[in-house]
């Protein structure tokens, strides 16, 4: 359940609340083990199948709470938000890595086991956990600067447990200090809507004081509509719900419009946030000369034919974006502290994540949605 304190928190920066339904009562926090040992264990959000959100595939459950290897530390998660990409985990759009598994891969809470040689935290700090969980650090790509790319990296969430759990243990490397400016819940969205918003919004080359075009208004659009206007940029939102659209203009675009709605004029660069590939020949053909799309997602469906002068021509650039650098994570971080930037978030009961990522799936969270433990 969500605390009094929780509500009035929420209550104080304008979120909305999603009551908890009934659940189970969870057993003592330990049992014995099959050597006679005292086992901890930890309530989670399991999937056991890929499948359909709209079946609930997450179920309640107890297992054991993780030690932290060498080099790790294990966070007390406070709160954990929900995205598209868990979604793609949940229902097969990513091949499976690990089942069962507990998804969520934007976490805080507090750390409260130190692994052998992690030095880098003290117990009690606050500290974020994001999508990418290691990599090898001696590769081509881990040698120049682009550890998202490296062929060894692991996600928290796909090929490890993640952050829909009382306890979830990440190497000290890739945990990312909470700024004191942000709520738990605040800083849940940052750390993948966040920070994929934040190196798509430089993939695409967008200069400072331009135009850029948003297409689809959910998590990630929405702060990283926040940062654009930090810049000086006129922004263009197209998106299909009317909803999102008030919201974006809330948060400062110049032009909100339906799918498929022309912007009022082209932009120097365009993100494309939606799943869709039909999006992209539209993106193309709303662009200036020498102008960018870049691609936020990590799933999307397949993009349509297109013709070569009408979408590509004039030095057009499409660019793809793929997870994140541990580089991005701390500069996202320190430029939406310093702004402030504001997630709009709803507040769910960690036993209601299925019922969170269905509301994601129909379009039906304004801003992010943000799993509460107690």
């Amino acid at each position: 359940m969500v605390t009094v304190g929780e509500m009035v928190r929420a209550t104080r920066w304008g979120h909305s609340f999603e009551p908890s339904k009934p659940t189970l009562a969870v057993a003592a926090p330990a049992s014995l083990g099959s050597c006679g040992r005292i086992t901890s264990v930890m309530r989670a959000m399991l999937l056991r199948a890929q499948a359909p959100i709209g079946a609930s595939p997450l179920e309640t459950a107890e297992i054991v709470t993780p030690t932290p290897e060498p080099g790790e530390v294990r966070v007390r998660v406070r709160c954990c938000a929900a995205c598209r990409t868990d979604l793609h985990v949940i229902e097969g759009d990513l091949p499976p890595r690990r089942l069962p598994i507990v998804p969520g891969h934007q976490a805080v809470g507090t750390i409260e086991a130190l692994g052998p040689g992690a030095r880098r935290f003290k117990l009690g700090d606050r500290v974020g956990i994001a999508w990418l969980r290691s990599t090898c650090g001696v590769c081509a790509f881990c040698a120049t600067g682009r550890e998202n790319l490296c062929e060894a990296s692991t996600y928290t969430g796909w090929t490890h447990h993640g952050g829909y759990a009382q306890f979830c243990c990440v190497p000290e490397g890739f945990a990312y200090a909470i700024p004191p400016v942000f709520e738990d819940a605040e800083a849940a969205p940052l750390l993948c809507a966040g920070i994929i918003g934040y190196r798509a919004l430089l993939r695409s080359r967008v200069p400072r004081g331009g135009l850029l075009g948003l297409y689809g208004f959910g998590s990630s659009a929405h702060i990283t509509l926040q940062i654009a206007r930090h810049w000086g940029c006129s922004v263009y939102v197209s998106t299909r719900d009317a909803g999102h659209q008030r919201l974006a203009l809330a948060l400062g675009a110049a032009w909100a419009g339906g799918s498929g709605d022309p912007p009022p004029e082209r932009v120097d660069s365009a993100i494309i946030f939606a799943p869709a590939g039909e999006l992209v020949p539209l993106a193309l053909k709303d662009l200036r000369k020498g102008g960018t799309v870049a691609l936020a997602g990590i799933h999307m469906s397949d993009v349509p034919a297109m013709a070569y002068e009408p979408h590509l021509f004039w030095e057009k650039t499409l660019q793809s974006v793929t997870a994140n650098t541990r580089s991005d994570g701390e500069a996202l971080l320190t430029e939406a502290a310093a702004i402030p930037v504001r997630p709009r978030v709803t507040l769910y009961a960690l036993a209601d994540a299925n019922r969170a990522l269905q509301a994601i799936q129909g379009d039906r969270v304004e801003g992010t949605a943000v799993l509460m433990l107690d």
